[in-house]
């Protein structure tokens, strides 16, 4: 039986971990300039990359013409932070924007195109019941997924006490969520529902009301569960977001703009960028035309 952590202990475990990872180098943060941008009234926080040097090395390292290696299979044992559940576990993410980026990942191989189960949920809040955060999936290579191992993200929020606890948090209306099923200011094509929740709910519970919103909002965007080699995957690429508040699936049409990777966290109005060339484009072209570019019409 695997042995989780212990009950409110959660957030202390992984400041610990991170520490010791960092003191190992195990843990090696992108170190990041963060440029504000205004696009359509919508409001932007773009982070561009002071040096990429190390995360460049490491690919580089990798044998050319083979598989890039499961860095889940086996995991880092200093990016460990804890057993979640007996099918789950959090490991720090090795090249971090944000500080303390968790990863919740399968203890056994899953592909990460594979739907997310009760399991998956249970892990998640699990974790949220400890610490205030968004989640998010990418599933599949055009949502911006790097690793096929199946696992979700967690950033804890605020990412900044001065501002907003992520760009776009002023624009997540419940009432327009119950009402329409989506946000109005939003550019790209989305669905949205919120979740209920009370300082009672235990994770089996929120695991249980986020799966069936999750199929609720599979279905509304047209996607399809299929049978791919005897599991389960989705018809189309998509981003998941998950809050204490809220559920939002964003499905999508390619991974990138240009030379630029959008993943899940863009459609909250965070960006990132590797060069002060990517920027200039992204600026040119404006970050929401981006969102509306690699994303499907609302």
């Amino acid at each position: 039986m695997t042995t989780t952590f212990p009950q409110g202990q959660f957030w202390k475990i992984v400041l610990r971990r991170a520490t010791r990872a960092r003191a190992h180098g195990a843990l090696q943060p992108i170190e990041t300039e963060a440029i504000e941008l205004c696009d359509g009234g919508l409001p932007f926080i773009v982070r561009v990359a002071v040096n990429l040097a190390r995360k460049a090395a490491e690919r580089q390292a990798a044998p050319t013409g083979h598989p890039r290696p499961n860095p889940f299979l086996p995991y880092d044992p200093d990016l460990f932070v804890c057993d979640i559940s007996p099918s789950h576990l959090c490991l720090l993410n090795k090249f971090n924007v944000v500080d303390h980026h968790l990863l919740v990942v399968t203890r056994h191989y899953e592909h990460q195109e594979d739907l997310l189960t009760f399991a998956d949920f249970t892990a998640l809040w699990t974790c949220f019941a400890e610490v205030e955060g968004l989640a998010f999936y990418n599933s599949g290579a055009e949502a911006g997924a790097s690793q096929t191992h199946k696992h979700l993200q967690i950033v804890p929020l605020p990412w900044a006490r001065e501002n907003p606890v992520f760009p776009f948090a002023p624009l997540f209306d419940q009432e327009e969520m119950i009402r329409f099923g989506k946000l109005k200011a939003l550019p790209f094509g989305h669905v949205i529902a919120p979740m209920a929740t009370t300082a009672e709910n235990e994770p089996l519970v929120l695991a249980e009301k986020t799966q069936a919103l999750y199929g609720l909002l599979l279905d509304a965007s047209g996607i399809a569960p299929i049978d791919v080699h005897q599991a389960v995957r989705a018809s189309k690429p998509y981003n998941l977001l998950i809050t204490r508040e809220w559920v939002m699936l964003v499905p999508r049409s390619r991974e990138n703009f240009e030379t630029i990777s959008i993943n899940a966290l863009a459609f909250t109005g965070s960006l990132f960028v590797k060069t002060r060339q990517e920027l200039q484009r992204l600026t040119e072209f404006g970050p929401a035309s981006v969102l509306r570019e690699v994303g499907v019409p609302c």
